[in-house]
């Protein structure tokens, strides 16, 4: 079957949150994890590559965004997505900008468009400024992110420094009037030498719009849920035929939930789960620099099979400051990277099939660990949170990574009853 879509998305948890808003559709999507080492093997209508670039240096991400590039050209793609992250996280350098442009070299795009918003998770733009919930990005507790905080609100100014062409913007006044008056205001910008168009969007109905205007282009740039209305279009298009979705595996018993988010959202879905009375083993950095995640495995061996254990490094913005300045910052978020992915591999050997990882480089960490490729997306949890399942040891698993912000209080305990249900 020919690809029709092709997407790059920076960090695991983002290509899953795509993944799974494309997987409504009830069209195959296939999520592979880095970039296949051989060629177009059974490809899916919509195929997902996650790689590891949020925070890789720029020349790096390139090179992988770029493979991916030509991996999902060869599968015969000849439309692309690339995703980042619906609270645009990236430093002054990248990599989303640097990526956009290179990505746009390669298939000879004039011209794409950011629009990260995504409605159902509070994310929005309003006049090129981007809203978590009633906040601006600047002000909320994305202002305190341990790697990339930010503390600016306009999306092209945030953008401007990464790029080497010019940035606009496509307001909602624009969008409201629909998708013939979009692709105007895009024509205009692009005859003004315009090559990168930040589009504002509100609600749902605006993403329609602007998936409606934006679908033949060869290029476009995002956060998940502006991706969303595409299968439907191209359905009517003629371009995409309807599919039955991905059945759930059997899976066996056993679970583990693996935290590393420092995330406002995340802090509280921890609070939850261990009030619901969760066994629960925090991780310290400090600590983990000194003894590695020994005492967390041998922890974990003790803890019922029946039980769904909790093992977590999430903590609040003042106890992350201060082990980055023991630490650095690097160093501090690698130590817990490899321990969480030690303990995924050690409760995978326990017998342990079921997985859920907050945060997307914990995510990240814990995939590669598990040696996990290839995964097949089901239904989601929360918008942007699906169930996936894959192989792992010779054994059949189920992965789900959110994105630090995503889900309610509930999710942990949420995830694994879906899977039970």
């Amino acid at each position: 079957m020919t690809t029709v879509l092709g997407a790059i998305a920076d960090d695991f948890t983002g290509a899953t949150d795509l993944a799974g808003l494309l997987a409504r559709s009830g069209v195959r999507v296939s999520l592979r994890m880095g970039v296949p080492e051989g060629p177009p093997a059974d490809p899916a209508p919509f195929e997902v590559i996650a790689l590891k670039i949020r925070t890789a240096p720029v020349d790096d991400a390139l090179a992988e965004a770029r493979a991916a590039l030509d991996w999902l050209r060869r599968a015969g793609a000849e439309r692309f997505f690339w995703k980042y992250c619906s609270t645009f996280d990236s430093t002054p350098e990248g990599n989303i900008g640097p990526v956009a442009e290179a990505l746009m070299r390669d298939l000879g795009a004039e011209q794409t468009i950011y629009c990260p918003a995504f409605p159902e998770n509070g994310r929005s733009i309003f006049m090129g400024t981007l809203f978590v919930g009633e906040q601006p990005l600047g002000e909320s507790p994305m202002k305190d992110h341990p790697l990339t905080p930010m503390r600016d609100s306009n999306l092209m100014r945030l953008l401007a420094p990464q790029v080497t062409q010019p940035v606009g913007l496509a307001n909602r006044l624009t969008v409201a009037r629909g998708a013939r008056a979009l692709t105007a205001r895009l024509a205009e910008l692009r005859a003004e030498g315009v090559a990168h168009v930040v589009v504002d969007a509100v609600a749902n109905e605006d993403l329609q719009i602007i998936a409606e205007a934006c679908r033949d282009m060869p290029l476009m740039t995002g956060g998940s849920a502006v991706a969303m209305p595409l299968p439907g279009l191209w359905q009517a298009d003629g371009l995409l035929s309807q599919a039955e979705a991905v059945s759930p595996p059997e899976i066996g018993p056993g679970a583990v939930v693996l935290s590393g988010s420092c995330s406002a959202m995340t802090n509280a879905q921890v609070a939850a789960y261990r009030a619901a009375g969760a066994p629960a083993f925090q991780l310290d950095p400090l600590e983990l620099a000194d003894r590695g995640a020994a005492p967390a495995i041998d922890w974990l061996r003790g803890v019922s099979a029946g039980a769904a254990p909790l093992i977590y490094a999430t903590a609040d913005p003042a106890s992350v400051r201060a082990t980055q300045e023991r630490l650095g910052t690097a160093r501090a978020g690698a130590i817990v990277e490899e321990a969480l992915a030690a303990c995924a591999i050690a409760a995978r050997d326990m017998g342990r099939r079921r997985f859920v990882v907050a945060g997307g480089e914990s995510s990240g960490a814990v995939t590669q660990a598990l040696g996990v490729t290839r995964l097949d997306v089901g239904r989601e949890i929360a918008p942007g949170v699906p169930w996936c399942f894959a192989e792992s040891g010779g054994k059949r698993i189920a992965l789900t990574l959110k994105s630090g912000n995503f889900g309610a209080e509930s999710f942990f305990t949420d995830a694994l009853d879906m899977l039970d249900r």
